[in-house]
């Protein structure tokens, strides 16, 4: 998979997230003709955020992220959230999986996980 859309209140306060602690800055965005901003992170992936007024209902499972290289990277990055004041959600450190999640603004569940490849 290589792209996802997302319905945001405010598309400004989401490129800030995304391109802070994801990654989505790696060559400039793109606004279309139906008001979608298009972002784009080193991978080729495309974050697509629309705009929306209605308010937005999420089944509780529901969540997407990214994978990091190392356990020491996942820690890192949850050091950062934390730091900047991002609350971390739930997070395991476990041998084979370690994960720390958090909210974007508008209350996606966000996922930066790392497991050994094999």
């Amino acid at each position: 998979m290589k792209h996802l859309a997302l319905a945001v209140a405010d598309q400004e306060r989401s490129r800030s997230f995304y391109e802070s602690y994801f990654g989505f800055d790696a060559r400039p965005s793109r606004w279309y003709d139906d008001g979608v901003l298009m972002l784009y992170n080193d991978e080729g992936f495309s974050l697509a955020l629309g705009p929306t007024d209605q308010p937005l209902v999420l089944p509780r499972f529901l969540h997407f992220g990214i994978h990091l290289s190392s356990r020491e990277a996942v820690l890192d990055f949850r050091d950062r959230l934390v730091s900047d004041g991002v609350p971390v959600v739930e997070e395991w450190d476990e041998p084979e999986y370690v994960s720390v999640k958090c909210r974007d603004p508008d209350g996606y569940l966000v996922e930066a996980g790392w497991e050994p490849r094999g």
